[in-house]
C-alpha cells in the first residue's frame, strides 16, 4: 500500500472497515480508510482497565462502540467527502442512517459553506439491517460523567450538581493542561479519556484534503456515552446551553451552526438514540439547556472559586497542542463574548483581572463586538450567544456609571441603539427558564429554583 497517495478528487468512496474493544487494556481501535488506501487506525483509550462487563453490558458496549465508529468517522470522511460510504463489518438499520446522515449534513455546514461545497443529498449511509428491537435497561449505576472544556459553562454544572448531592466524575477528552489543571480544582473525581487520531490524517491535510470544522460535541458526545456503558454508569452530561441551537444568517445561504452538535436538534435526537438504540438507562442531557448565555453567565458571577481556573479562549485549544501562555488572548469572539456577558454581572474590577483588561475599552476590538451585536456582519463561526443577547448586555452597560465611558459601550450608545427597538433591549426576559431540555425530571424540580435566581 505503499504506492497509494491520497487525492481528494479521486476517491470514490469512504470505508468504516472494523472497530474493536480490549476490555483488558481500556483500548478501542476505529478503522476507516478510502478506496483501497491505508487503513487509518484511531484509537480511544478509557482509563480504569481492565474491565468486566456481562453478557449484557458487553453487548450495549459493542452498539455504542459502532456508533462512536460512525459518528468519529466524520473526521475522516471530510478530508474528501467521497460520494459513496460504505460499511465493511456491521450493518445499520434504518434509524441510525438517518442520525448519521443528520449529524455528518449539519455538523458539517460551516466546513461546506467555508470550502464552498454543497452536501445536500450526498451524504447516504447505507442502510441494511433490519429494525432493531429496544435497547434493554443495563441496570447501570446512579453516577454523571460530566464533560468539562475548562470555560465557565462547566463549571456552573459540576456546581449544580455538586449543590444537589448528584455523584459525578469530571471528563475530559485529549492532553489538554488547561482543561486538567481546571478539572482538579474541582475537588472531585476526574476521568481523562484518551484519543488519537489516524497520523495519515495531519499527511493528508498537508496533501490537499478538504479542511475544516466537524462536529466536534457529538464525537465527544459518542466517546462519553460509550465509557459510560464501560463504566456502567447512567448519565452523561454536557453543559450547552440554549443560545446553541442559534446558527449565524448568511445573506443568500440561510443559517449556518457553527454549534449545531451543541443544539437542542443534536441533543434530542442523540439521547433519544442512545436509549432506543444502546441502553434504555442510558441519560444524555445538557443541564444547561434551558438556560440562555447571559443566565449562565448569571450562575457563573455567583462564585469566584474558578476565576483563576478556567478559560474560555479557544485560542488556548489547538489539535496538534495548546499554546497557554495565557489563559486569554483578549482578541477572539470567544473573549469578546465571555467579556461581556460576565460584565453586567460582576464588578468591573474582577472581570478585568480575569481577563487581564478592558475589551470594552478598546477601539481596535470594535469590529469583533459589533459581529457579536450581528450589526454590519454575522454571528461569529464561534460558540457565542445570540446577536439579542449580546445588544441586551451592551445596553445594559451603557446605562451603568462604570461602564459606559468605555470606548465600545459609548460607541454602541452613540451609534447602535438609537437604531434598535428599546423593547426588545431589556435583559430580564432573556434569563427566564426554557421547557425545552432532556433534564431528567426529579433533578429538574431540584435545579429549577437555583437557576431561576
Amino acid at each position: 500500500m505503499t504506492d497509494w497517495i491520497f487525492n481528494r478528487d479521486t476517491i470514490r468512496t469512504f470505508r468504516f472497515v472494523r472497530c474493536a474493544f480490549d476490555a483488558q487494556t481500556g483500548v478501542a481501535q476505529l478503522v476507516y480508510a478510502f478506496d483501497d488506501g491505508p487503513e487509518l487506525t484511531e484509537t480511544v483509550t478509557v482509563p480504569g482497565a481492565p474491565f468486566a462487563l456481562d453478557e449484557a453490558r458487553a453487548a450495549a458496549a459493542l452498539r455504542a462502540l459502532r456508533l462512536l465508529h460512525l459518528i468519529a468517522g466524520v473526521s475522516y470522511y471530510k478530508a474528501a467527502v467521497p460520494g459513496e460510504i460504505r460499511l465493511d463489518d456491521y450493518a445499520i438499520d434504518v434509524d441510525t442512517a438517518a442520525l448519521l446522515e443528520s449529524v455528518y449534513r449539519n455538523g458539517l455546514g460551516e466546513f461546506a459553506y467555508r470550502n464552498g461545497l454543497d452536501l445536500r443529498g450526498r451524504i447516504r449511509f447505507p442502510a441494511d439491517a433490519a429494525p432493531s428491537l429496544p435497547a434493554p435497561g443495563l441496570g447501570l449505576r446512579e453516577h454523571a460523567l460530566v464533560a468539562i472544556g475548562g470555560g465557565k459553562d462547566s463549571l456552573v454544572s459540576i456546581e449544580a450538581l455538586r449543590a444537589e448531592g448528584i455523584a459525578q466524575t469530571v471528563t475530559w477528552i485529549g492532553g489538554s493542561q488547561l482543561i486538567a489543571a481546571c478539572a482538579a480544582h474541582t475537588g472531585l473525581p476526574t476521568l481523562n479519556i484518551g484519543r488519537q487520531l489516524a497520523p495519515q490524517l495531519f499527511e493528508f491535510n498537508r496533501q490537499g484534503a478538504w479542511n475544516g470544522h466537524i462536529p466536534v460535541t457529538a464525537v465527544n458526545s459518542a466517546i462519553m456515552a460509550f465509557a459510560a456503558v464501560v463504566l456502567g454508569v447512567d448519565q452523561v452530561v454536557f453543559s450547552n446551553e440554549r443560545s446553541a441551537s442559534y446558527g449565524s444568517l448568511i445573506p443568500g445561504t440561510g443559517e449556518v451552526n457553527h454549534q449545531w452538535s451543541k443544539g437542542w436538534a443534536f441533543e434530542s435526537a442523540f439521547g433519544d438514540y442512545l436509549q432506543s438504540h444502546v441502553a434504555a438507562d442510558l441519560h444524555y442531557y445538557s443541564l444547561l439547556r434551558p438556560l440562555s448565555e447571559l443566565a449562565v453567565a448569571r450562575q457563573f458571577a455567583k462564585t469566584d472559586r474558578y476565576d483563576a481556573h478556567f478559560s474560555s479562549c479557544n485560542r488556548n485549544f489547538h489539535i496538534l497542542g495548546e499554546r497557554p501562555t495565557s489563559r486569554w488572548c483578549g482578541v477572539c469572539p470567544k473573549c469578546h463574548f465571555v467579556f461581556l456577558a460576565l460584565a453586567p454581572f460582576m464588578p468591573k474590577l474582577r472581570l478585568v483581572g480575569i481577563v487581564g483588561r478592558n475589551l470594552l475599552d478598546d477601539p481596535a476590538q470594535i469590529p469583533g463586538f459589533d459581529a457579536l451585536l450581528e450589526y454590519g456582519d454575522h454571528k461569529p463561526f464561534e460558540c457565542v450567544g445570540e446577536g439579542r443577547e449580546s445588544r441586551a448586555a451592551m445596553a445594559a452597560l451603557a446605562r451603568r456609571p462604570d461602564w459606559r465611558e468605555d470606548a465600545v459601550v459609548q460607541r454602541f450608545a452613540r451609534q447602535i441603539a438609537p437604531q434598535l427597538d428599546a423593547a426588545v433591549l431589556a435583559i430580564e426576559p432573556l434569563l427566564a427558564l426554557d421547557a425545552e431540555h432532556r433534564i431528567p425530571a426529579a433533578l429538574w424540580e431540584r435545579l429549577r429554583a437555583r437557576f431561576a435566581a
